[in-house]
């Protein structure tokens, strides 16, 4: 069943393809509100000033640190600098994300054997791949958007973390809101970890059907009657090949060396909160962006923040999240490590919550509400969502599209942001 809507798009002829996958793209989030339109080249206003101005991520300020004496990196023969990384960044193993389709910079090096793997927190994703020349990092700062970096995979009495703008040639198009963003592509693939377009390419986030998730990517854990395109290598020649043993795995084991890697997981919990984050760090990088070209303009377009604010809001309250019909169990404890995170409202109850019953979270509003990205959003649009969002969570709103929403939920996520956003007034 999975993999028949596959061979018909294989048997498509190109104009059919295009017209399937237009269409299928379409059909997700059409309930959302819709980002106005923009300039074609963000990057490139003088306000952005997205090459010159110098970043403040994560990134930049650990390679400010090395620079100054002040952090050092410890060099490992197996793994290079990957754990002294990831201690200095605060990422831990449990987020591991592993891709076996050749959709990297260095994708020479990945295939099934040897996946990347790729390591995330609120504002870093940091990507590995045993062998390759470097790591590469992707670094959200809260006005320049989400920049890029390398650093060479080679001892050295000072590391050099480099910035890398050669990484816009995919990271910066209408799948990143066309501003510097991140991107979770979906893609069979076949045993050599060449990918198979052909057969079916999706951009993916909270609202993408299961069935055309994680196409190249490793997934372990138990999720019931949910079928996904992880785990599952392709033979181009027999598309319809049965791919049953790719679904609730909880070992990879027999697949690669997973001794090489910080974890020998890629919890299904995991993919899920990745899924849902990188696409909300691009829609505040455009918010943002928007807003400041519109004002260094001394243009104040009332309707487009609004726009603005309504996507953000319908995002943020996850309308069109596609269902959890089975429960999702995740093995490597990530779920209870990121529920217990935090801030909790005086009831102990937090945004971060995971439910992975009916849906991803308890308390259906992001979490990244509380990142530095939003919180130094311009005020028109910072206020903007804000508004937008007392008024859905208060029932002054009630369009059909935020049914999902009981009254305990909006009366939940009013309770925790009142307890837990000092600027929240509502």
């Amino acid at each position: 069943m999975l993999w028949r809507a596959l061979v018909v798009l294989a048997l498509a002829t190109p104009a059919t393809l295009a017209t399937l996958l237009t269409l299928e793209n379409a059909s997700v989030g059409v309930a959302l509100a819709q980002l106005p339109p923009t300039a074609t080249d963000l990057v490139r206003e003088p306000v952005i000033d997205y090459f010159r101005k110098p970043p403040a991520d994560p990134v930049a300020l650990l390679r400010q640190q090395i620079d100054n004496g002040t952090a050092t990196l410890t060099y490992e023969p197996e793994q290079g600098y990957l754990r002294s990384v990831m201690r200095a960044l605060r990422l831990e193993a449990d987020s591991q994300v592993l891709v076996y389709s050749k959709t990297s910079v260095q994708a020479l090096r990945i295939n099934p054997k040897n996946p990347r793997g790729i390591y995330f927190g609120d504002a870093v994703a940091l990507g590995y791949i045993r062998g390759a020349d470097y790591l590469e990092f992707a670094a959200q700062d809260p006005q320049q958007g989400t920049i890029f970096y390398t650093l060479d995979q080679k001892p050295s009495d000072r590391p050099l973390i480099q910035r890398r703008d050669f990484c816009l040639s995919c990271h910066i198009s209408t799948a990143t809101l066309e501003v510097p963003g991140l991107l979770v592509r979906s893609i069979p693939t076949s045993p050599t970890g060449s990918t198979l377009p052909q057969l079916g390419n999706a951009v993916v986030d909270h609202r993408t059907p299961f069935a055309e998730r994680w196409g190249g990517y490793y997934v372990t854990g138990r999720h019931g009657s949910i079928e996904h395109l992880g785990n599952a290598l392709v033979d181009r020649n027999d598309p319809q090949a049965s791919h049953a043993t790719a679904q609730n795995v909880m070992s990879l084991r027999d697949r690669f060396d997973v001794d090489a890697y910080p974890s020998p997981h890629a919890d299904i919990a995991a993919l899920l909160v990745f899924d849902h984050q990188m696409r909300m760090t691009n829609l505040l990088t455009r918010a943002g962006w928007d807003v400041r070209v519109a004002a260094a303009k001394q243009q104040h377009p009332a309707a487009s923040n609004r726009e603005l604010a309504g996507a953000i809001v319908d995002y943020m309250l996850f309308v069109d999240e596609a269902p959890l019909t089975s429960k999702i169990e995740g093995p490597s404890g990530f779920a209870q490590r990121f529920s217990s995170i935090g801030p909790r409202d005086r009831n102990g109850r937090s945004l971060r919550e995971l439910a992975l019953d009916t849906r991803l979270l308890r308390y259906p509003c992001s979490y990244m509400i509380y990142s530095d990205a939003f919180a130094q959003l311009p005020a028109a649009i910072h206020d903007a969502v804000y508004l937008r969002l007392a008024d859905v969570l208060t029932g002054k709103v009630r369009d059909a599209k935020y049914q999902h929403l009981s009254a305990p939920d909006r009366q939940a996520v009013l309770e925790i942001l009142r307890d837990t956003k000092s600027d929240w007034r509502f």
